[in-house]
């Protein structure tokens, strides 16, 4: 493999997602692709992003991670308790049924039910798909994570699922610096860190969440022979020594 491309957050935008790939020259034979999760609610094709992401793990070796809003999405379908249902749409998940269902206007529950029940029939493979996706990946340089590390664990990989998924300032605020690998995240946008959506360098951890979904950027990063190179869905590429 001569690089690693990460992406996270894509958040059903599908257009950058593949502009993303397309205008890097992404190619699997060389390249080793790992997505930090976020593929669905808030941007306006998670149907056709998680088609795209599933096809990516099994054709072409990509790496794919569990973020907060894919076991939502599987609570969701599987339990569709009232609390369920509303923290669902209450974070992008309208959208999200727009998207398999093509449904429009005012929710009831009702609706939400046979919402439910088409994408149990019609993609349970794509909800079996997401609810098997590992928290975490790591090789010899880099941790990769949807929301980061609790520093509470000292093996950070029996922390609870809950952590992987949501946690943000306890990560982000704590050094990390005795892994001696950096951590690579989404889930808390990059503006929300440093004022820009651009991707974050921290000393030990990177963040990369452009908020493509709130009308932002879709971030990518390259690492190559111990450097670095960011991309954005404006596709401006710039290299930076790290």
């Amino acid at each position: 493999m001569n690089r690693t491309i990460m992406i996270s957050d894509t958040h059903g935008c599908i257009d950058p997602f593949n502009q993303l790939l397309h205008d890097i020259n992404y190619n699997s034979k060389y390249d080793q692709l790992i997505l930090l999760g976020d593929y669905v609610d808030r941007g306006p094709n998670s149907k056709e992003v998680v088609n795209k992401v599933i096809k990516l793990v099994h054709e072409h070796h990509a790496i794919a991670l569990k973020g907060n809003h894919e076991q939502r999405l599987v609570d969701f379908i599987n339990e569709g308790s009232s609390v369920i249902k509303a923290k669902f749409i209450e974070h992008g998940g309208l959208q999200t049924l727009q998207s398999y269902c093509n449904i429009e206007g005012e929710i009831s529950d009702e609706m939400l039910d046979q919402a439910r029940e088409i994408i149990k029939i019609d993609y349970g493979h794509h909800i079996d798909f997401l609810t098997t996706l590992p928290l975490f990946h790591e090789d010899k340089t880099h941790i990769y994570v949807h929301a980061g590390l609790n520093p509470d664990y000292i093996e950070w990989w029996k922390q609870p699922d809950h952590d992987f998924m949501y946690i943000k300032d306890k990560f982000i605020h704590h050094p990390f610096t005795n892994l001696h690998k950096k951590i690579v995240f989404g889930h808390t946008r990059t503006i929300d860190i440093h004022g820009s959506a651009d991707v974050w360098f921290g000393e030990d951890k990177i963040g990369i969440d452009g908020g493509c979904a709130y009308g932002m950027q879709l971030n990518g990063l390259i690492y190559q022979n111990g450097s670095y190179v960011t991309f954005d869905s404006k596709f401006n590429l710039s290299e930076v020594q790290r």
